[in-house]
């Protein structure tokens, strides 16, 4: 084993394409997604814009009866990770491999699916809640369908540390491989456009409560006013690096360094500027960790995919991460948020952003 972790597959369902290829060249041209939220009414919510995913076709894709066991973001999951295993040609070494292995995050759960049942039991009574309900929108439910599906039997693992979760899981599944498991799916999927859903993202302040779509999402921008969530997410195949060559799977990147850390207290309130100031100090502090474990200096990063949560406090906060963390170079290396025409998708923005 080299220990080198390679990507040599990706599946990516997202607000402005529901493949890896439409989302591509919509993110090329620039195209948003950000739009009136259609699930449901959302007249009566200050939120009214959000990034929905609306070309996906589960019903032609899954298993009927798995479609009613799970919820939307499951769904989304699965199509993920159909386009990546293919991308990939996991097919090739079959089915019941312990070789292959699964590793997603998940933020919100079945909120969707949760909602549904939630509001026959209140109106109908206990008989009328689904058997399902206990399993669909278990934060697990993911990983295990994806399983299932595709017949991997490796270490499978799931990971909830809101918006760092993709992040975290494809952390989790490049270690995986360096002990032993030469392939992991990783990266996670969202779908938390439901009342419930929304109300719950609501209490941290931070959501757009903008009335035109055009100014819903604006990260770093002077009239920024919170974020625009979002649905989708991306699913990576990582793959140790002989082990890739060996089957002649081209390698799209390689994975090179990984760091966390965390502020040991609430999440800040957009006026939080102590909060934020922790945030800062935490993030600049990941990045540093993160450019040493690929032995890399701050002159060789080429571009940043920002988080950009679109809340001025909280901007200010990374730019100064960014400066205490890359110094000079921070004034010169493109900064990027494709998640301001897509919306914050929570655990699955960060895949999606490896994946773009």
């Amino acid at each position: 084993m080299t220990s080198r972790t390679v990507v040599t597959g990706l599946g990516v369902v997202a607000p402005t394409g529901a493949d890896t290829a439409s989302y591509w060249r919509a993110t090329l041209a620039g195209h948003t997604a950000i739009d009136h939220i259609s699930r449901f009414d959302a007249t009566r919510y200050p939120v009214r814009f959000a990034g929905e995913v609306r070309g996906a076709d589960p019903a032609g894709q899954i298993d009927s009866r798995v479609l009613v066991q799970t919820d939307r973001w499951t769904h989304l999951a699965l199509l993920a990770a159909g386009e990546a295993v293919a991308a990939a040609a996991l097919e090739t070494l079959g089915k019941g491999s312990f070789d292959i292995g699964v590793t997603t995050a998940a933020g919100a759960g079945g909120v969707t699916f949760g909602q549904r049942e939630i509001q026959a039991l209140w109106s109908q009574g206990p008989g009328h809640v689904g058997p399902y309900q206990s399993i669909a929108w278990f934060y697990a439910a993911s990983t295990g369908q994806i399983s299932i599906a595709n017949g991997f039997r490796g270490p499978c693992a799931v990971l909830s540390s809101e918006s760092a979760g993709g992040l975290d899981a494809i952390a989790l599944s490049r270690r995986t491989i360096r002990r032993g498991t030469p392939v992991q799916l990783c990266g996670g999927t969202e779908a938390p456009l439901s009342p419930y859903g929304l109300v719950c993202q609501m209490q941290s302040g931070l959501l757009s409560e903008s009335h035109d779509a055009a100014s819903a999402y604006l990260p770093f921008g002077r009239s920024a006013s919170g974020f625009a969530p979002g649905e989708g997410g991306a699913v990576l195949v990582m793959e140790e690096l002989a082990h890739a060559r060996e089957r002649g799977a081209p390698a799209l990147a390689e994975i090179t360094g990984h760091a966390a850390a965390f502020t040991a207290g609430q999440p800040p309130h957009p006026e939080d500027g102590d909060g934020w100031a922790r945030t800062s100090d935490a993030l600049a502090f990941a990045i540093t960790r993160a450019l040493a474990d690929a032995r890399i200096g701050p002159s060789e990063v080429d571009v940043v995919f920002a988080d950009g949560i679109g809340v001025r406090n909280a901007d200010r906060a990374e730019v100064a991460a960014l400066h205490a963390a890359l110094g000079a170079h921070a004034s010169t290396v493109p900064i990027t948020v494709p998640k301001a025409g897509i919306g914050r998708a929570c655990s699955g923005a960060a895949p999606l952003d490896v994946a773009t």
